[in-house]
Formats: structure tokens, C-alpha cells, sequence
């Protein structure tokens, strides 16, 4: 699924977006393409983008190719799975995952430190962990290193929003009542007061999961799309 686009091309979405009065241009998953992205951005802002660029990823990603993106890039928000080394070769197969991304965070959190406008955050590196049902120890060392490491630097988002995935090795279940208030204490025990955490829904209704082949993915009416992979500019 996707499209290849044209350094031009990407540009026209960036300020089309701008446009639109987008708040951001959120750039998911690009590790592969960092150093073309780069480019674009650069272009991007050269030709009228003043908004800021953010770089949404799972973490999972090298020094190196992080290194193209400490100029261009004003905001990073990457997942922090896991640190253990199991959880993460049976669910991701990527028995490294937890190494590569605290390292990959602790680079982010060098090129940017949190910049507010008001109320408003301009800058900086909001780290993402969602809990896994069954698995709160990840959680918890999870938590612990966060406070360690980024407490005071970059913020938290705490995500409870799993939905099991039919045939897949992963939990069947989503996160309980119980977990809910286990994980939410731990945040009372390793101080972390700065970020966010996701209340938990304990409904099945999974509508608001994206749909990649529509146009409009979210099928919502706070979302305009103005470039689709399938049609174009819309």
C-alpha cells in the first residue's frame, strides 16, 4: 500500500496541508526514507512551510538514520514498546528493539528539547508506550526508565488502546479495569506528572481504526484529506 511521490509532490502536500490549516505535518513511519524526507522538508520550507514537521515512529530505527533529520525536524513522537528483549522477538521480531529505540529517544531528546508557545507545544519529544494486556511488567520497566531518562526532557503518552488482532501471536484480549489502575498508580510511584494517558474504553466498537484504501481513512468529519494514495490530490 502506498505511492511513490516526487520530492516536488511532497512538497505540494506539505503546503497543501498548511493550506488546509493543518497544525502540523506528521510524518509516520519514514525511517527508510529519511534522508529524501530531509530534502523535502527543506525544500518544503524554502518554498512557504512554517508549520511545524513532526517525526512519528516506532523507535525502532539507527543513529544514523536519525542523524539526516536534527535540522529539519521540530517534534518527535516515538513508541517505546518494550525493553524486554522476549516481548519484543515474539511480538516484533526484533529481539534489539528495546536497545535501538531508548538509544534512538535519547538522540531525540538531544536534537530537541520541549518548546511551548503559550499553551502550545512548538518543539520536543513525546515518548509513546502502549499497554500490552498480561504484559505490565513491560510496562512497569517501562515507566521506570522513563523516569529515569526523560522525566523533565521529553513527555509521556500513555496508550491503553490495544485491540486484539484475529491470528496474529498477540493478546486477545484488550486492557482491563484492574491493569488500568495498576499502570496509573505506577505513574504516581516514579513521579511522572508531565504528558498524557489514555482513558480506557472497554467497548469492542473498533470504528474508529483507520481505513487506508478510503479516501477519507478516518471517515471523520474533523478530517479533510487533500492527498490520497489511490487518488491524488482531493
Amino acid at each position: 500500500m502506498g505511492k511513490a511521490a516526487t520530492e516536488a509532490e511532497f512538497v505540494r502536500i506539505c503546503l497543501a496541508l498548511q493550506e488546509k490549516n493543518a497544525e502540523n505535518i506528521n510524518i509516520v513511519t519514514g525511517s527508510h526514507a529519511a534522508p529524501a524526507l530531509a530534502a523535502g522538508i527543506k525544500s518544503a520550507r524554502k518554498q512557504g512551510l512554517s508549520i511545524p514537521v513532526l517525526w512519528n515512529s516506532s523507535g525502532y530505527e539507527t543513529l544514523e538514520a536519525l542523524s539526516p533529520l536534527e535540522e529539519v525536524i521540530d517534534g518527535y513522537l516515538p513508541d517505546l514498546k518494550t525493553l524486554d528483549s522476549t516481548l519484543a522477538k515474539r511480538f516484533f521480531k526484533a529481539a534489539d528493539y528495546g536497545e535501538a529505540a531508548s538509544a534512538a529517544i535519547k538522540k531525540m531528546l538531544e536534537f530537541r528539547g520541549l518548546r511551548y508557545e503559550g499553551a502550545v507545544l512548538r518543539s520536543g519529544v513525546i515518548v509513546r508506550h502502549l499497554v500490552l494486556p498480561g504484559c505490565l511488567d513491560a510496562t512497569r520497566d517501562v515507566l521506570r526508565w522513563f523516569a529515569e531518562n526523560v522525566m523533565g526532557k521529553g513527555l509521556l503518552s500513555l496508550m491503553t488502546q490495544y485491540t486484539p488482532v484475529r491470528n496474529r501471536d498477540t493478546p486477545a484480549r484488550s486492557v482491563n479495569e484492574v491493569e488500568y489502575e495498576t499502570v496509573l498508580g505506577w505513574l504516581d510511584e516514579f513521579g511522572v506528572e508531565d504528558g498524557f494517558y489514555q482513558e480506557l474504553t472497554l467497548s469492542a466498537d473498533n470504528e474508529w481504526l483507520p481505513d487506508f484504501n478510503r479516501v477519507n481513512s478516518f471517515s471523520s468529519e474533523l478530517s479533510t484529506p487533500v492527498w490520497h494514495w489511490r487518488a491524488g490530490f482531493v
